[in-house]
């Protein structure tokens, strides 16, 4: 696990192995790259614990299918990382349209290298399904989000 202070190089990765977390859509296992008493805010919920974390993962996979996710390093210090991200989902709860979420998040870090206070701001914008970048066979990390493409 790699561990505060980082560097840019580790920051970098650092993202990018949330984004792996995240993307295999096991709350469990995602879990414990966050503390015992970890605190949230993801949008307008606030969580502690890893208990409350998997519940809510879990709900949130129940209704968000096929879900794909990038995670971009956005700026970083010895034990904060911001991120800026995207993901592209299915609404269970809307007759499974098409939905992309643009979000930036901060994290901060105690020194075993988990995750102890996660800070979540995001907008979820209905697309079609011409639209979506992460489409199945898709590298998330290669897409070219730009501006040109919003």
């Amino acid at each position: 696990m790699l561990r505060p202070p980082y560097t840019a190089e580790t920051a970098a990765q650092k993202v990018k192995q949330g984004q792996g977390l995240w993307n295999s859509q096991d709350p469990p296992r995602i879990s414990k790259a966050y503390t015992d008493d970890s605190i949230w805010r993801n949008r307008d919920t606030f969580l502690r614990g890893t208990n409350e974390i998997v519940e809510f993962l879990t709900k949130k996979w129940q209704r968000e299918k096929s879900y794909r996710l990038r995670k971009e390093l956005f700026a970083f210090t010895d034990n904060k990382i911001a991120v800026q991200f995207w993901y592209e989902y299915q609404d269970a709860e809307d007759g499974m349209k098409w939905k992309r979420t643009y979000g930036l998040e901060d994290w901060t870090y105690s020194d075993d290298g988990r995750m102890r206070k996660r800070q979540m701001s995001a907008n979820d914008v209905e697309i079609e399904e011409s639209e979506r970048w992460f489409k199945d066979g898709v590298d998330v990390n290669t897409v070219d989000i730009s501006e040109k493409h919003w």
